[in-house]
């Protein structure tokens, strides 16, 4: 165990934040992991220390590093697609404000090295739709996207200039049951569990065929993590690593739920969701990440809803 470490996790209540403390403090110890968040921290994650502060508030943030002799910080606070596109102005602020406030701080304090997380959403309806590349056409159409895609360039900046190691990855949708996700448009991919075992149906806000990428939260982590532990010499990039796991449509994980769950049926009423879905790809190609630091997912669509499915049955008894 690694106990030279002290980690600060913001946004630690969040739908990754949750299932990260818990992977990190099973590496670096329970006392060397730190939860932040602004609201109460979930329960899953209380058996460690943690602080709730507004980290907005750039003052506080950098007390907690100080006070806390932090070395590492990951910065997970961010407001998400779905989110964001009824609330513009506040996502921008929140999502940029978080970054640089973060990036300051490990500038003045010499933190060693920082992650931030980007996502699919940088990419646009100018984007290749199938196997999208490391490096492509970038013109995000929502304020997730659009601030994601200035962060990356923000984080680079950093590096460049200032010799802060912050190290990112464009996480596609993530797949979890331990907590909820965040206002995504690919939260479906949860919510579809939790309704076939409850109700035995699902309403999709996307449409049958709308294909994007995923990951179950297993790989996202450990992408993650690994990603952080990779020697510097192997991060060849400080923008962000495309990385990607399984595309599927609503269509075919209601079909994979159905060989467990025979009675279950789906519907669909596609939202404004679906317009977001329609400006991204439908898979990723995330060779550069498997090359440089030797980046591999786990779970296929068929492994993943099998470990839904029991660990939400089991929630539900």
């Amino acid at each position: 165990m690694n106990t030279k470490e002290k980690i600060l996790i913001i946004g630690a209540s969040g739908q990754i934040g949750v299932e990260l403390t818990l992977a990190l403090r099973n590496i670096y110890g329970p006392n060397n992991v730190i939860a932040s968040d602004l609201r109460e921290v979930n329960p899953l994650i209380k058996d460690g220390p943690s602080v709730l502060f507004d980290a907005m508030n750039k003052e506080m943030m950098h007390v907690h590093v100080i006070r806390h002799n932090i070395t590492q910080i990951y910065v997970l606070a961010a407001m998400l697609s779905a989110n964001g596109e009824r609330h513009p102005n506040l996502a921008w602020n929140l999502n940029m404000q978080v970054l640089l406030n973060s990036l300051d701080i490990a500038k003045e304090e010499k933190i060693k090295k920082i992650f931030w997380p980007s996502s699919m959403a940088v990419f646009g309806p100018t984007s290749p739709k199938h196997k999208c590349p490391q490096q492509t056409i970038i013109e995000p159409s929502t304020v997730y996207g659009i601030s994601k895609s200035a962060g990356e360039l923000w984080c680079n900046y950093y590096f460049k200039n200032f010799g802060v190691d912050v190290r990112s990855v464009r996480y596609p949708g993530i797949i979890s049951y331990k907590s909820a996700p965040g206002g995504g448009t690919t939260d479906y991919a949860v919510e579809i569990f939790h309704e076939a075992i409850e109700n035995k149906k699902y309403e999709s806000f996307l449409k049958p065929d709308a294909y994007l990428e995923m990951m179950y939260m297993p790989d996202a982590i450990r992408a993650t993590v690994e990603l952080m532990e990779a020697p510097a010499e192997k991060v060849k990039t400080h923008l962000s690593y495309n990385i990607g796991a399984v595309s599927f449509s609503p269509e075919e994980i209601a079909a994979e739920i159905k060989k467990s769950i025979p009675e279950f049926e789906i519907s669909y009423k596609p939202d404004f969701r679906q317009n977001i879905a329609d400006s991204w790809p439908r898979s990723i190609d995330d060779t550069q990440a498997r090359v440089d630091w030797g980046w591999k997912h786990e779970y296929d669509l068929p492994k993943m809803t099998q470990d839904m499915l029991e660990n939400i049955g089991k929630m539900h008894q």
